[in-house]
């Protein structure tokens, strides 16, 4: 905060440097006044201090000794000395030697002391009052159009005070000297965050994690791995909803590009590997850190104050590529960024909610957590969370589990009486700020049907309105254990591939399958004879043109019978037994074709792709209720 009231002391200092005639005429008042403003240019606060108060002392009615005596106590933060300092200058507005300039002077100084005290109804009542004093040259200067902007931001905001009650994370969690920047899986089982024994230079950050019980009682911490934690800095770190892969900051290492740099470790059979180095597409020769992973590892969001920005610390992405390599980092673009600092991304694990801290966007004082959506493809104005989440101090950063219910962060606490301490803490929150859809979390294994092994298949979970993937995770090697997210979409399939198995297909909404903690998956290894049938793939009423939702599934099978270069498949349709056993034959026939067609439109021969209809002779389940009907009317897919 120091750099900011500093400002605000040399723009004062300035204002008065070429005033001709003072509220008194008291000769030595004023001496002592002048020694008062040289000493606060070579910056000896408490010296100058002494001289202000003797020149008040001496002459009670020296308005401008009031004004300079509040900004170096607001300087020195002492805000209650400072605010009982302006005050008395007020009460000497009455004088016969006071002028507009004076009153201006005053209430200019005063609005400061409220917001810096976070009395942000008095700061806006009082500049509101001091306003009509201010000259016409003033209004022009940046610090009068900035605080112009803050108070029009504070009559928006006064009226949506939202309560909200902090609660510090229990033992034994917070038992380090600093630990700060928390986040969580999407499960909200396991915590990770930055440690630190002290402030010395020889205190060195490591990344730490614990883990809740069934009691809702957090494990002992401890170190993530002794293959991440190294004898130089590692912090500030992301993690995937399903704790498999971690970005972090990591500073001053022998391979680094920059002061600080992004690394990546990936958890393989419940181990973490040896972490890498992003590279320079990700790092610079600059300050890279504060990484935020999308939920499903694709994305990286970062803040860096490399070149090509727009201020001091901006934030930037970059994509995950087919081939798993990271693209160019892009900075994120002046809706987000700003002249000053954005630090701290956090994008929410719907992937459509960018949460960041920032001072160039309007604000209580410091810096404040801002949110930005994402609305076709493009991030919106940044709104302010608004108090009591943001104040006049600084708000670094916030991360809020998936399940919408609390916000994790970190306080800072500092005394004379003990070493700053930083601890962790959570509210619950509000529920007025929207996080979009619900969002439920499904655990589960994925395993061979033959063997009972673990496979480390991919799981996609896809939009079938517009066939974009909404998440893809893959099950770990060693257990066959994933976590998939669910948004509430419309309709979504999820899709389960290992190249050498048939894939598992589901309809998230008809199989039922969100928010299960034992989902088990078996997927059955390729082989003639072996059937499954063909999920989501649709058609009209009494039709048979593939619906526009079918084509993820479609996608799907084209890549199964590319990875299998020797399968020949047969495409059987089916339907209900509503109708004629000869009208349904024909139908099914024709629905199958259909399928037939988009796989030879993609290049495969007919011989690969062949087809039947059953009509309703080999119902799934018997056709007593529209449940069942709607189960038998379905596509199958045998491998010959």
């Amino acid at each position: 905060m120091r750099p900011v009231l500093v400002g605000i002391l040399l723009f004062l200092t300035l204002s008065f440097a070429n005033a001709q005639s003072y509220s008194i005429i008291d000769a030595r008042a004023i001496k002592m006044y002048r020694e008062g403003e040289e000493l606060t240019l070579s910056r000896q606060y408490d010296a100058a201090i002494g001289k202000y108060q003797d020149a008040i002392k001496r002459e009670a009615s020296f308005l401008e000794a009031y004004v300079k005596l509040t900004q170096l106590q607001l300087t020195k933060g002492e805000l209650d000395i400072a605010e009982i300092t302006a005050l008395a200058g007020k009460s000497r507005l009455s004088g016969k030697n006071s002028t507009q300039k004076h009153r201006a002077d005053i209430g200019w100084v005063l609005t400061h002391v409220y917001l810096k005290q976070g009395r942000f109804k008095e700061a806006h009542d009082e500049f509101v009052a001091t306003d009509p004093f201010f000259d016409a040259s003033f209004r022009t200067l940046p610090n009068y159009l900035k605080m112009k902007e803050q108070m029009d931001f504070l009559a928006l905001q006064l009226g949506n005070f939202r309560p909200i009650e902090k609660e510090k994370l229990p033992a034994p969690l917070n038992e380090f000297q600093l630990q700060y920047f928390p986040v969580l899986t999407a499960d909200g089982e396991q915590i990770l965050f930055t440690k630190r024994d002290g402030i010395g230079n020889n205190n060195k950050e490591d990344i730490f994690m614990a883990f809740v019980s069934p009691e809702g009682n957090w494990s002992k911490p401890q170190s993530v791995a002794q293959a991440i934690n190294s004898p130089y800095n590692e912090g500030t770190c992301s993690v995937t909803a399903d704790g498999n892969i971690l970005i972090y900051t990591s500073c001053d290492a022998p391979d680094s590009e920059g002061s600080c740099d992004l690394y990546i470790a990936y958890k393989l059979n419940g181990m973490w590997q040896r972490p890498k180095n992003m590279g320079k597409n990700v790092n610079s020769r600059s300050w890279d850190s504060q990484p935020s992973l999308s939920a499903d590892g694709r994305i990286l969001f970062f803040s860096s104050n490399r070149k090509g920005g727009f201020g001091g610390n901006d934030i930037w992405y970059s994509v995950m590529q087919n081939d798993a390599t990271w693209s160019e980092a892009k900075n994120l673009g002046d809706v987000v960024n700003t002249s000053k600092d954005e630090i701290s991304p956090f994008m929410f694990f719907n992937n459509e909610i960018l949460f960041f801290s920032s001072d160039g966007h309007p604000g209580f004082g410091g810096m404040d957590i801002q949110m930005s959506k994402v609305v076709n493809g493009e991030f919106t104005k940044p709104e302010n969370l608004g108090l009591p989440i943001n104040d006049q101090l600084d708000q670094v950063a916030l991360f809020i589990t998936a399940q919408k219910d609390y916000a994790y962060f970190t306080e800072l606490t500092t005394s004379e009486r003990e070493h700053d301490r930083s601890l962790l803490y959570r509210f619950k929150f509000p529920d007025e700020i929207s996080l979009g859809e619900n969002l439920t979390v499904t655990e589960g294994k994925v395993l061979n049907s033959k063997t009972g092994e673990p496979i480390d298949a991919t799981l996609s979970l896809v939009s079938l309105t517009n066939d974009s993937t909404l998440y893809m995770f893959k099950a770990d090697g060693k257990t066959g254990a994933f976590t998939m997210l669910y948004p509430d979409k419309a309709i979504s399939g999820l899709y389960v591939e290992k190249k050498g198995f048939i894939p598992k297909i589901y309809n998230v909404e008809r199989d039922k399958i969100k928010n299960v903690k034992d989902l088990k998956v078996e997927l059955v290894p390729v082989a003639a004879g072996e059937e499954f049938v063909f999920e989501n793939v649709f058609f009209e009423f009494d039709e048979y043109s593939l619906k526009s939702e079918s084509i993820s599934s479609l996608k799907r099978l084209v890549k199964f019978l590319t990875e299998n270069p020797n399968v020949n498949i047969l495409i059987t349709g089916h339907t209900d037994n509503v109708g004629s056993t000869s009208y349904n034959q024909n139908l099914s026939l024709n629905r199958a074709k259909s399928v037939q067609e988009f796989l030879m439109s993609q290049g495969f021969h007919p011989g690969r792709v062949l087809v039947e209809g059953k009509g309703d002779k080999d119902p799934m389940v018997p056709n007593d209720n529209p449940q069942n009907q709607a189960l038998n009317r379905r596509i199958t897919i045998r491998v010959l």
